[in-house]
């Protein structure tokens, strides 16, 4: 039996354990349960004294983990299984997404170890060298994993200064490299997440650098919190596909994942003021339809843990797919059952309030708010001049004023 202990923000909570069959089996350690601050990691992993086996617990657990091609890269280079979830988790799983970290049975807990700045060709080299070496893994003393398809390196950034953090010290910001496959991705999000903020939604902080020639973009971590002294705390979080059960590999509804009906629902049942997130939750969504991004799936959605609070997280990963052809049209969780982002109309909207249990009144007085909003400014182009104003930019503002005229009509 394999055992690792589960953190949150540095407090023992429990222990993953692996089977020698491979199963997983997630247990509550007894003094977390009697503290009167316990909160659960996870809606899928309620407070209880008994375990939680196979599926159970490993929606939540396999969910920090990267997804797709880096997982593949990261255990080539491991030497250990990519559906080995257990293994991965016990190499890579010291800074996750939100306050969560797991270490090896009888690790000490690591005290914040500083940071090491990187810069000029050792940032270069290591900025090149992510599509091969996900996360940094393997490299010695580093322990970072982070969900997602695309290739990131959690950073610690004052000004500036861009550093890894040792030990236990907490990444700030993200920084995500331009995949060569889809040349203009970080213009691309950096122009959608911009006008997300200015059309009023809660966005992650978010900027476009060229790091050695390569666009980045460089997102501000929004499960970070600095106190009055300026020392940087994790904020624990989860992501809808984790809230619900969902293992990673089921974040599409075509592969059997989450439908709108269950974000709804969840928002219902989880958050600490339903009301406001569930309308946040809507203007997210229709943002998303007037961008064109197909991809908003379960995992893009999160919840924001602050003591007893469960609040939807800010809005990330903002794309106009719309803006490369050969991409799936079929939406991540489809809208009155449409096949086609292109193809949504009143009727499929209509439909889908009557699915989730919303008004339609209220639905489509936020659908043609939002879209009068973006459209005035998209012809006011202070987002574009904010950004750059890049042939990208240009083509991708093109596609969403079109979006967001047809919308209206």
């Amino acid at each position: 039996m394999k055992r690792l202990t589960v953190y949150l923000n540095g407090i023992t909570v429990g222990t993953l354990e692996q089977n020698d069959s491979g199963l997983l089996e997630f247990r509550y350690g007894a003094e977390w349960l009697g503290r009167l601050d316990a909160v659960p990691l996870s809606r899928s992993l309620p407070l209880q004294a008994a375990a939680f086996r196979g599926k159970h617990a490993r929606a939540f657990f396999a969910g920090i983990l990267p997804d797709e091609g880096p997982r593949k890269q990261v255990a080539a280079i491991l030497g250990i299984s990519e559906r080995n979830d257990f293994a991965m988790l016990e190499r890579i799983g010291g800074e996750c997404a939100g306050a969560v970290s797991l270490l090896p049975q009888g690790m000490p807990f690591p005290a914040a170890g500083g940071t090491h700045e990187i810069k000029g060709a050792e940032l270069r080299g290591i900025i090149a060298e992510l599509h091969r070496r996900p996360l940094m893994a393997g490299k010695d003393g580093v322990r970072l994993s982070l969900a997602g398809a695309q290739d990131k390196l959690p950073v610690v950034m004052h000004g500036t200064h861009i550093a890894l953090p040792l030990g236990n010290t907490p990444s700030t910001h993200i920084i995500k490299p331009e995949p060569d496959l889809f040349p203009g991705l970080a213009a691309n999000e950096v122009f959608c997440m911009t006008l997300a903020k200015a059309a009023g939604l809660k966005v992650a902080n978010v900027e476009a650098r060229r790091i050695g020639g390569k666009p980045c973009l460089i997102v501000e971590r929004y499960d970070r919190a600095a106190g009055p002294d300026g020392a940087v705390a994790r904020l624990h979080q989860e992501d809808f596909c984790q809230a619900l059960g969902f293992p990673p590999e089921k974040k599409y509804q075509q592969e059997g994942g989450p439908l709108l009906r269950d974000c709804v629902s969840l928002i219902r049942d989880w958050s600490t003021m339903p009301a406001l997130d569930i309308r946040d939750f809507l203007d997210g969504l229709i943002f998303a339809v007037l961008i064109g991004n197909a991809d908003a799936h379960g995992k893009n959605y999160s919840f924001l843990y602050r003591g007893k609070s469960r609040r939807l997280a800010p809005f990330y990963d903002l794309v106009c797919t719309l803006a490369w052809p050969e991409l799936s049209r079929t939406p991540a969780m489809k809208i009155g059952q449409c096949e086609s982002i292109e193809k949504i109309t009143a009727v499929h909207w209509r439909k889908m309030a009557a699915e989730t249990g919303l008004g339609w009144p209220m639905l489509r007085e936020r659908i043609a708010g939002l879209g009068r909003k973006t459209l005035a400014i998209l012809r006011d182009g202070t987002v574009h001049r904010a950004v750059g104003e890049t042939a990208t930019v240009e083509r991708i503002a093109g596609i969403i004023e079109n979006r967001a005229v047809s919308m209206l009509v």
